[in-house]
Formats: structure tokens, C-alpha cells, sequence
């Protein structure tokens, strides 16, 4: 059905021309975002969000309805092992000519065989970037500047430990098809006195 749908009907226009068949992988899923100065990297702690876009893991998938970080599923040692492998990322670049210098999203599958990348991005994440700068206890600012002299793993980038943050999206009814733009979002006043 996904296929017909994509394919034949163009739900997605020219972009679902193409059908790639890729290997079928199991394991959660976690959002990895590292801090890149085209030499080295600083990874952030990990997030997941919640794509479905109803309660329950029910609905169709979005871009994010809400995420919470640190994600348990990436202990201390995973944590380690996956800003390893942002380092050699951006080691590699580096070595081809193409430096990195940004945040570097990657979206891993941590399988029992270990973590899997399932894309990398150049950029912040949403809704990850909405749980990780309230978690770090460095002036954004002057890990930018590191980033962007060259200077990273001169600084000490530091984290909040035993804190955790969470966000969730609030979206208009009939999200991610077609839904009315433009809504007026009330009640906002009313929040600080909800239980």
C-alpha cells in the first residue's frame, strides 16, 4: 500500500519516484548531535522524539511530536562508542579536503549489532535541539566561536548531569496531511495553574 501510494499516486510528487530497498534493521532509535570545528567533535547527550503523530505510537509519522533527552537506550559506553564515530566523521573530512564545521545530526539505530546510521544531517534537529541547549551549562556563544576558530577541543563543553529535559509539539488537527495553517494557539495563560 506504502509504495502504491508513494509511487503510483505521487503522494509525494516527484520525490517518490525512486523505490530504494535498504536492510531491515531493529532497535531503537536515537538522535546524536555532535558539536564539529572541522577537526574534532563534541557530542551532545543523546535524544529520542516521538514521530507518530497521536498518543500511544499511533498515527502517521512526522517530523517530531516531542522528545526528551538524555535517551536512557544510550548508556555511557554507546555514548562514547557514537562520538567516536562522529570524530572519525569528521577526521575524514577533514582528510578529503571538505572540513566540517557546524553540528553534525545523526540519526543511529542501535541494533543488537551495535549503533547504525541511518542519516546524517548538517544541522540542529527539531524537537532534539529543544531538549539539548537547556542542557548544556556553556554559553552558546563561545562554543560557536571555538567551532568556527578551530579552538573546540580547547573548551571544556559540559552537560547538566542527573537533569533531563522534554518537549511536546502541539499541532493542528489532521497533522501531517492537510491541516489549517494559521491557528491561533489560547489558553496559554491558563497553564502555570494546571496540575
Amino acid at each position: 500500500d506504502a509504495i502504491h501510494q508513494i509511487m503510483s499516486d505521487k503522494s509525494f510528487g516527484a520525490a517518490g519516484d525512486t523505490c530504494v530497498i535498504e536492510s531491515f534493521m531493529t532497535g531503537p532509535e536515537a538522535s546524536c548531535l555532535a558539536l564539529c570545528d572541522g577537526k574534532t567533535a563534541v557530542l551532545m547527550p543523546a535524544a529520542q522524539d516521538h514521530k507518530r503523530a497521536l498518543d500511544g505510537d499511533e498515527g502517521l509519522n512526522t517530523g517530531g511530536m516531542g522528545a526528551y533527552s538524555p535517551a536512557p537506550c544510550v548508556t555511557p559506553d554507546l555514548q562514547k562508542e557514537i562520538e567516536d564515530m562522529c570524530i572519525k566523521t569528521v577526521e575524514k573530512m577533514a582528510e578529503r579536503g571538505t572540513p566540517y564545521v557546524g553540528v553534525l545530526y545523526a540519526g543511529l539505530m542501535l541494533t543488537p549489532n551495535g549503533p547504525s546510521v541511518l542519516e546524517f544531517n548538517c544541522r540542529f534537529g527539531d524537537p532534539e535541539t529543544q531538549v539539548l541547549l537547556p542542557l548544556l551549562e556553556n554559553d552558546l556563544y563561545e562554543v560557536f566561536i571555538a567551532c568556527c576558530d578551530g579552538t573546540l577541543s580547547s573548551i571544556d563543553v559540559r552537560f547538566k548531569e542527573n537533569t533531563a529535559a522534554a518537549t511536546v509539539v502541539c499541532a493542528a488537527k489532521g497533522y501531517p496531511e492537510t491541516y489549517p495553517k494559521g491557528m491561533q494557539i489560547t489558553g496559554l495563560n491558563q497553564v502555570s495553574s494546571m496540575e
